[in-house]
């Protein structure tokens, strides 16, 4: 068997799992089953929640950054995203992104030059949505749910790059989670105002004029092009940075060698300071 034919073998079986997972994903939400298969599915997403779990707990400090799939590495954006996950590894965050390509490609690329953690949380979709060549830990996860409590208990921020659904899904449940006192002091950063400004004015002239929001929740979000302005508005995140050089970090047997029961100093890093 040549390369590209086992290769494609191993596509093809990749995709026919990533189709049975995707199928079990649609029998949770089509409703109710035999007590014995929902039982089973309980004990399978109690697994994924483990694996999110033991995948993710000694990074440390992360920021989450979002956006499209569907911009190339000439787009402006890309180029933005990418300069933002540098500049978010200088300060000592590790890069967290759903994995993809387009904007989440760039922000763990962008970790990856300057010598940081970049993390990657990809999900098995019907179109495949392939790991970026740029991620340093990934975790797969087949329910959206599981992935999104993952996002927000290991993420101190969110940066909202432009993008589609998902983007605007993850933006307004951490927008919900911090109006009704689920998550403090967590920052939501959109960045590029050409492709926002026609959302805010609507969260602006519509529902807050309609009193369906309070213009106080409008004020949670930082709204900027600018990313010193991004960074300077990471200084609200409710733990410190960690190392710039992921080298200098800590590793698991240390967290677990020299487990502190104080609260660290200001200057000293914290593997186990958390929103979550």
């Amino acid at each position: 068997m040549s390369d590209q034919d086992a290769k494609q073998s191993s596509h093809d079986h990749y995709t026919a799992a990533s189709f049975g997972w995707i199928q079990e994903d649609r029998y949770l939400l089509e409703g109710p089953r035999s007590r014995t298969a929902e039982f089973f599915r309980l004990m399978r997403i109690a697994k994924e929640f483990i694996h999110g779990f033991r995948k993710l707990h000694f990074l440390g400090p992360c920021v989450s950054v979002f956006g499209s799939a569907r911009f190339d590495e000439d787009h402006e954006y890309y180029i933005l995203a990418r300069e933002i996950g540098a500049e978010l590894t200088r300060i000592g965050f590790t890069v967290m992104t759903g994995g993809g390509p387009g904007i989440m490609e760039a922000a763990n690329r962008g970790a990856q030059e300057a010598n940081g953690r970049s993390v990657g949380c990809n999900i098995l979709l019907p179109h495949e949505q392939e790991p970026n060549p740029y991620i340093d830990v990934l975790a797969t996860f087949r329910y959206f749910f599981v992935r999104k409590v993952m996002l927000v208990k290991y993420s101190q921020a969110f940066i909202i790059m432009p993008g589609g659904y998902g983007t605007m899904d993850e933006a307004f449940e951490a927008a919900t989670l911090i109006q009704t006192g689920k998550i403090l002091n967590f920052p939501v950063i959109f960045v590029g105002k050409k492709f926002w400004d026609p959302m805010f004015k609507f969260l602006r002239e519509t529902m807050v004029e309609q009193g369906t929001i309070s213009d106080f929740d409008i004020h949670r979000f930082l709204l900027t092009d600018s990313v010193e302005e991004v960074i300077e508005a990471l200084s609200t995140c409710p733990s410190n940075a960690g190392p710039h050089d992921k080298k200098d970090r800590p590793s698991r047997i240390w967290n677990m060698r020299d487990w502190k029961k104080e609260p660290p100093e200001h200057s000293e890093w914290s593997p186990t300071a958390s929103t979550g």
